[in-house]
């Protein structure tokens, strides 16, 4: 009886050995664990990521890293947490108490709420250094003298170039030879009005001038001298606007508090319309930057003088001012498609009253290669060279665009024949290579040819052969780098801005503000970094931060004509 009730019990207790062997086998074994500690790891991931940063796009479309806001971060990622608990809540049930779990790692410390809440976009200010200021000239300095249109010029009505916010007339698309829009018939001598009405468009305008990284004077001083050139007008009258200009800008708060030394003006002409040597009527201009407080602001003008500190050039504007970045991009591919039948070609006229001009010899060797070399000569009434379909039709059939100086050092036409896709040729290095620092590359060689205005008139070189001898290959990367110049060297549309590309306004702006941060710093600094260089090294200083010998002072030699 005893050993029967002994045998049941062991057997009951194998049994119930046996069932607990077989739940603790299937618990460790069989039941799927991984999609919880998948969802923990995602929770773990989430507090990793807070330190990392994320790339915000500031107001002009620039992308910026800027520090993130740590509790940002994370909501990001708890909301993941969300996603995959919804997908599989079928295995974790409890996810309030998981939450609540990791609570104190997510919670963000007071100093990344400071930082999170320093970079509020709102606060943010993108415009800071780079704040412009505008006088607010009275009108005889600018707005009258576009009411003088038919009289700015002696041979003929201005008042058509002044359509369009200064761009002239629309050109259309004549011959096919441009494009739909962005084309017109712009002035050579209308930048004054262009750069105005492009600044009061300028992202980073301010009324306080106590902000302002530059302060622009808005005086139509070329159009103003324009009207006293071609007859012998009384050296009073010829100065009295530009004296008046600096007599008011004495009395304004914004000129004490740095001399002048924070505004930049631009005279749409050439340096020496504004450079007159000596007070008789019959001196040629008016004495604009030789006012002392000229000598003190940056004067932008579409050629400077290799000689003097105060005057900084800038592209002469062309007949294309794009409205947008396709208009920009689709002529650039034209260019690249474009193709060119003559090797070089030269539009313009002899100079037979100066002597050191090498024209007449240009013209003789480009008569002598009809196959090779096209001429427009700019003659008699019916003057081609003054319609934009005559000169953009020949440089656009081009691989070269001869360049030498004409009245002064620099032409309009080297910057259609940039536009145009042509490589140009310079004979001086004051045509380009010391004059546009702000906008065309330092390395010279990597978008045109410059062969020596001495070697011509002496017969020493022969322009044919030179071009000739340039490999293919070297002249297919020349004419790319002269497309990819083409945003910097053009005006856009005033009443319309480029997002991917800088023109040559932007360009323009940022040089001025770099060299007024510069003089800035000197002021404070209790420095005078033009006492460090004499003047007449002005272009080996400005291009070369340097003025010691230089295998280019021979073509910097003064002249009767400088």
């Amino acid at each position: 009886m005893d050993n029967s009730i002994a045998t049941r019990s062991r057997i009951k207790f194998w049994f119930l050995f046996f069932l607990l062997f077989v739940f603790w086998y299937l618990l460790v074994y069989r039941v799927d664990w991984f999609p919880l500690s998948t969802s923990r790891h995602q929770v773990n991931s989430a507090v990793s990521l807070g330190s990392d940063s994320i790339n915000e796009t500031n107001l002009h479309g620039e992308d910026v890293s800027v520090i993130p806001h740590a509790n940002d971060v994370i909501k990001h990622d708890e909301k993941s947490v969300y996603n995959i608990s919804s997908a599989d809540n079928d295995t974790i049930e409890d996810l309030e108490g998981l939450q609540k779990e990791l609570e104190p790692l997510l919670q963000p410390q007071d100093d990344e709420r400071n930082l999170g809440k320093g970079l509020d976009r709102k606060e943010v200010d993108f415009c800071k250094g780079r704040y412009v200021y505008v006088h607010d000239l009275p009108s005889r300095f600018n707005d009258d003298l576009l009411k003088q249109c038919k009289s700015l010029n002696k041979w003929s009505d201005m008042c058509h170039y002044f359509e369009n916010d200064g761009l002239g007339s629309r050109l259309g698309n004549p011959q096919r030879l441009f494009l739909g829009s962005g084309w017109f018939e712009t002035h050579q001598f209308s930048l004054e009005v262009i750069f105005h009405n492009r600044i009061k468009q300028y992202e980073c305008l301010t009324n306080d001038s106590s902000k302002a990284a530059a302060i622009f004077v808005p005086y139509y001083s070329g159009l103003d001298i324009a009207r006293f050139l071609w007859d012998q007008y009384n050296v009073s009258v010829k100065d009295s606007d530009s004296r008046d200009l600096v007599k008011w800008l004495r009395g304004k708060p914004e000129w004490s508090v740095m001399g002048g030394k924070d505004h930049f003006l631009v005279a749409g002409r050439i340096t020496w319309d504004f450079r007159r040597a000596f007070d008789e009527d019959s001196g040629w201009g008016n004495k604009l930057m030789f006012l002392p407080e000229s000598q003190n602001m940056t004067m932008l003008t579409i050629e400077s003088s290799p000689w003097h500190r105060n005057d900084f050039a800038i592209p002469y504007p062309t007949y294309f001012h794009p409205s947008n970045d396709n208009e920009v991009i689709q002529w650039q591919n034209k260019m690249r498609r474009q193709k060119r039948h003559a090797l070089f070609c030269f539009a313009g006229a002899p100079r037979p009253n100066m002597e050191d001009s090498i024209r007449s010899e240009i013209m003789e060797q480009c008569n002598a290669l009809r196959r090779k070399c096209r001429l427009l000569e700019c003659k008699n009434d019916k003057n081609k060279c003054m319609k934009p379909v005559h000169v953009m039709k020949l440089f656009q059939n081009s691989i070269f665009c001869l360049q030498p100086s004409g009245d002064s050092f620099t032409r309009r036409s080297t910057f259609d024949s940039i536009l145009a896709g042509c490589i140009p040729v310079f004979f001086s290095p004051g045509s380009a290579y010391v004059q546009y620092l702000w906008h065309l590359p330092k390395d010279y060689t990597t978008y045109s040819v410059l062969i020596p205005e001495d070697d011509v008139k002496q017969k020493k070189s022969n322009i044919d052969k030179i071009l000739s001898q340039i490999p293919a290959k070297n002249i297919s990367a020349m004419r790319e780098e002269v497309i990819k110049l083409i945003p910097k060297v053009i005006y856009n549309d005033p009443r319309s801005r480029l997002k991917k590309f800088q023109d040559a306004f932007d360009l323009t702006i940022k040089g001025v503000i770099d060299r007024v941060e510069t003089l800035r710093k000197e002021v404070r600094e209790g420095r005078n970094s033009s006492t460090d260089f004499d003047e007449e090294s002005s272009w080996k200083y400005y291009t070369f931060g340097k003025t010691g010998v230089h295998e280019w002072d021979n073509f910097f030699r003064r002249t009767d004509r400088y």
